[in-house]
C-alpha cells in the first residue's frame, strides 16, 4: 500500500491544529498542546503497527489469534515504546467527557508504562488546565476538535512518504513557533542555517560523546546525529547529552529525540550554571564535542553561585553580574575532554569589551585554546537583528596552528529574507571550507599569531584582523567624459525637436 502523506501535506495538518487554537488561547500555549497531541497519536499509531506485525509472526508461527493478540497488545517487552490501553488513541477517540482529565491520565498511564524513557516527558503539558483551556464546557470542546483533527493525521511508519518525515514535521513546527511567538520562540530554536554551520566547523564523528548544555529543543544534537549519519557513520553510535533550564522546551526536545529514535540520549533539566546536572561520580562529565547557542548577555545568569563553583569552571575570572556570556563559554571549556573542540555562538560584545572580560579572553587566548572566530551575517535569529559570532574552541590544535587564530569575515555570507537573513549551502560550505584550510583568504579570513593579538590587548574584533573596506571604485575619467558629451549632445538634439514642435504649434521661441 502506497504512503497516504507527503511532507508538506503532514506540515499542513500539523498547522492546521494552531488554527483550532488560535484565539481560544495563547500563541505562546500552542506548542505544549500540539507537540502533545502529536507525540499521542503518533506512539498509538506506531503501537498498533508493530502489534499487527507480532499478531501475523505469532499466528504464522502457529499461535491462535487470541494468544498472538495478547502477546502483540499486551507484552511489553514487545515493543520499544508500550503504549497501555488508556493511551490509546482508539480509546481516546472515544472521548466525550472530562476529555483533559482523561488525556492526563493517559499521559500518565504512558510515562508509568516506560519508566525513565519517558520520565516528565509530558510533564509541562496539562490537558485540563482551566486557566489556559476554560471551563469544562469549552475545554471539552476545544480538545474534541483536536482529537478529530489527529485522527485525520495517519503516522504510521508505512504512511510516511519518506524516511525521517516526522523528524522533519517537528522541526518545521519548531520553527513556525519560533516565527510566530518572536523572540521567545528564538529562546528554543537557533534557525537550521546555523546549526548546521556549526556541526560542520566541529566534525563529530562516531563513537564520540557530544553535549549541548543549553540544547533547547535538541536541534544541535539532532542534526550531529544526522551529519554522522551522511557521512556513513552510524548514529546509535554516539552518546548525545544536553541540559535545560525551560521545563516545557526540556519536554519538548525529549520528545523530538525519541521520535527520532535516539532513545538513550541524556537529556536533563535545570541551569547549568548554577546546577550542571551531567556529572559522574560527582565530577563534571568531559565530551569530544561541546555545542552550544547560550542565551546572550543574560542577566541574573548567576554570577554569586559562579564565586563559589564547587567544580572550579571559572578559573579565568567570574563575568560580570549582568553578562553571562562569558560564563557558558567557561562551563563549556570545562566539560570538553584533552583531544576535544568546542563550538559556541556568542554576541559580538565578547570579542571586545573590557574589564573581567578582557581578562577571560586574555586566560583562554594564553592557553592556546582559540582556533577560529567566525562573524556571521546579522539577523539570522528570531527576534533580534544582534550580528553573531562563532568561536571555535580546540584542545589539542594540530601543530601547524598552534599560537594562532582563524579570523573569518562571514558578515556577507547571507541570503535576505522578508523579515530574516539565512544562511544557505553556499554560504555554510564556503565559511567551513575556509576554516578547514586555515589559511589567509583576502578580505575574508586572516590567520593571525598570538603576538598581534597580544599586541590589540587580546581583542578579537574581526575588522582589525580582516580587511574589511570596501574597494573605491576606480574611475575612468577619460570613459565619463565620453558618456557626459553624449548625453549632452541626446539633451540638445531633444530640445531642437521641443523647438520646433512648438513653433508648428505657433509659439514663439
Amino acid at each position: 500500500m502506497p504512503p497516504t502523506l507527503t511532507r508538506d501535506q503532514l506540515n499542513a495538518k500539523l498547522w492546521g491544529a494552531a488554527d483550532i487554537l488560535r484565539g481560544s488561547i495563547d500563541s505562546s500555549d500552542y506548542k505544549n498542546y500540539i507537540f502533545g497531541f502529536l507525540f499521542l497519536k503518533r506512539l498509538s499509531d506506531r503501537f498498533e503497527e508493530e502489534a499487527e506485525a507480532i499478531v501475523a509472526r505469532e499466528k504464522k508461527a502457529g499461535a491462535s489469534e487470541k494468544e498472538a493478540r495478547a502477546i502483540a497488545f499486551q507484552d511489553a517487552d514487545e515493543h520499544p515504546f508500550f503504549v497501555p490501553a488508556r493511551a490509546r488513541w482508539s480509546e481516546i477517540k472515544k472521548l466525550a467527557a472530562n476529555i483533559g482529565d482523561e488525556l492526563n491520565k493517559a499521559c500518565a498511564a504512558l510515562e508509568a508504562a516506560n519508566g525513565a524513557k519517558f520520565e516528565g516527558v509530558l510533564l509541562g503539558i496539562d490537558f485540563n488546565d482551566e486557566r489556559r483551556l476554560g471551563d469544562p464546557k469549552a475545554r471539552d470542546t476545544l480538545l474534541s476538535k483536536l482529537v478529530q483533527h489527529f485522527s485525520t493525521i495517519p503516522l504510521r511508519n508505512d504512511d510516511m512518504a519518506e524516511p525521517d518525515m516526522l523528524g522533519r514535521a517537528y522541526e518545521y513546527l519548531i520553527e513556525k513557533f519560533a516565527d510566530d511567538a518572536g523572540k521567545k520562540g528564538g529562546e528554543f530554536y537557533t534557525p537550521r542555517g546555523v546549526v548546521k554551520l556549526l556541526v560542520e566547523l566541529l566534525d563529530p564523528r562516531e563513537g564520540m560523546r557530544i553535549c549541548d548544555p543549553t540544547c533547547g529543543s535538541g536541534g544541535m544534537l539532532i542534526e550531529c546525529a544526522r551529519y554522522i549519519r551522511a557521512a556513513g557513520g552510524n548514529p546509535r553510535n554516539i552518546s548525545l547529552c544536553g541540559q535545560e533550564k525551560n521545563l516545557g522546551t526540556w519536554g519538548i526536545c525529549k520528545m523530538n529525540m525519541l521520535m527520532r529514535g535516539l532513545i538513550d540520549a541524556r537529556i536533563e533539566k535545570g541551569d547549568v550554571i548554577r546546577d550542571p546536572k551531567l556529572t559522574d561520580g560527582g565530577e563534571l562529565m568531559l565530551f569530544d564535542r561541546v555545542i552550544a547557542n547560550p542565551p546572550f548577555s543574560l542577566d541574573q545568569w548567576g554570577h554569586e553561585e559562579a564565586e563559589k563553583d564547587r567544580f572550579g569552571r571559572f578559573r579565568y575570572g567570574v563575568p560580570p553580574k549582568t553578562k553571562g556570556d562569558l560564563a557558558f563559554v567557561q562551563h563549556m571549556l570545562s566539560t570538553v575532554n584533552a583531544t576535544g573542540k568546542v563550538g559556541v555562538v556568542m554576541p559580538h560584545g565578547i570579542l571586545f569589551r573590557g574589564g573581567r572580560e578582557a581578562a577571560i579572553r586574555q586566560g583562554f587566548l594564553e592557553d592556546d585554546l582559540l582556533e577560529a572566530v567566525v562573524g556571521i551575517a546579522p539577523n539570522l535569529f528570531y527576534g533580534t537583528g544582534i550580528p553573531a559570532a562563532i568561536l571555535v574552541f580546540n584542545r589539542d590544535k594540530p601543530r601547524g596552528r598552534r599560537g594562532k587564530v582563524l579570523f573569518v569575515h562571514a558578515a556577507k555570507e547571507f541570503e535576505a529574507g522578508k523579515n530574516q537573513n539565512f544562511l544557505r549551502e553556499g554560504h555554510i560550505e564556503k565559511i567551513a571550507e575556509a576554516c578547514r584550510r586555515f589559511e589567509d583568504i583576502e578580505k575574508f579570513a586572516s590567520v593571525v599569531g598570538l603576538d598581534a593579538i597580544r599586541a590589540n590587548d587580546h581583542n578579537l574584533n574581526i575588522s582589525r584582523y580582516v580587511d574589511i573596506a570596501e574597494e573605491e571604485e576606480q574611475l575612468d575619467v577619460a570613459e565619463e567624459l565620453r558618456k557626459l558629451r553624449k548625453i549632452e549632445k541626446e539633451r540638445a538634439a531633444a530640445e531642437a525637436r521641443m523647438n520646433a514642435l512648438l513653433a508648428e504649434l505657433g509659439f514663439k521661441v
